[in-house]
């Protein structure tokens, strides 16, 4: 087994509590931790951190995450029924790489990316 276990991206974010609020009630994420000027958010095994960043601008906001599912249609179809905003060019598709992607933009303008690897028969 190697040394590293995991990965738990750090993204900025202007309020915490509208951004608890998007991922709780959008996107199913509970709280683990909650700190002054840092929160914590899991679902099943994806672990997000947010750190403090009042005077961020959304629009030079780059933060990004790409998030591995193993069903991608229910987790999309899930999603828009809930009326969850997919970013206009993010809609599901296949990509040329392999995966079935979707994303969309949480309330700062991080980017999350939901994709599940789909096996060609050549």
């Amino acid at each position: 087994m190697g040394i590293l276990i995991s990965v738990h991206p750090k993204l900025p974010t202007r309020d915490m509590d509208v951004t608890k609020r998007y991922y709780q009630t959008q996107l199913d994420f509970v709280v683990a931790g909650e700190y002054p000027e840092y929160l914590i958010l899991v679902w099943d095994d994806i672990e997000i951190h947010f750190f403090s960043f009042p005077g961020l601008k959304r629009e030079e906001n780059y933060g990004q995450v790409y998030i591995r599912t193993n069903n991608i249609d229910r987790l999309y179809h899930s999603l828009l029924d809930k009326k969850v905003k997919i970013h206009p060019n993010g809609h599901l598709e296949m990509k040329p790489w392999g995966q079935r992607e979707f994303s969309l933009l949480d309330p700062d303008k991080n980017l999350l990316t939901f994709g599940e690897s789909v096996r060609v028969e050549l």
